[in-house]
Formats: structure tokens, C-alpha cells, sequence
């Protein structure tokens, strides 16, 4: 049988593809692996933020009966009347 140089080329497409194909499937796990690594240490970041605002929040309704604590609060540059809302009617 001869060599038909057409079997030869696609031969060397099918490998290329192959070794194409393992990289990127490579490069893909890699990246839903860091993904998934981000998306936990969001998650974490997101509950310490809900967690300590919640505690900002109990802080600001305890200075309302206990103004002793108003100087820590602006020590850390929260102040009662920028974190409290007020319930102002709109004007029309």
C-alpha cells in the first residue's frame, strides 16, 4: 500500500486535536477549582460583613440607652445620626 499524504495529514490533525483537547480539559479543571476557592472565601467574607454590621447595628440601638458608648462609636467613625436613618416625610 502506498502513503497517501492526505491519512498522514489528518493523522496529525487527530493528534494535534487530542493534545488540544487534554490541555484545555487541563486548563478547565484548574479553573472550576479556583473558582470554586473564590467562591468559598466570598461566601465567608459576605457572613464576617453581615455579621459585623449586625453588631454595628446592636452597638447603635445600645447608645441609645447608654450614650457612655457614643465616644467609641466615633472613635471608629460611626456616628449615630449617619447610621441611624430618620423617617422624614418627602416633601411634595
Amino acid at each position: 500500500m502506498k502513503n497517501n499524504p492526505l491519512v498522514t495529514f489528518l493523522l496529525g490533525v487527530l493528534a494535534v486535536s487530542a493534545v488540544l483537547s487534554v490541555v484545555l480539559c487541563g486548563l478547565y479543571i484548574s479553573n472550576i477549582r479556583e473558582y470554586r476557592s473564590l467562591a468559598g472565601q466570598a461566601g465567608a467574607i459576605e457572613s464576617r460583613r453581615n455579621a459585623i454590621n449586625s453588631l454595628l447595628r446592636d452597638t447603635v440601638e445600645y447608645s441609645k440607652s447608654n450614650s457612655a458608648i457614643d465616644p467609641l462609636l466615633e472613635s471608629f467613625g460611626y456616628h449615630k445620626t449617619a447610621i441611624v436613618p430618620t423617617n422624614k416625610p418627602g416633601g411634595k
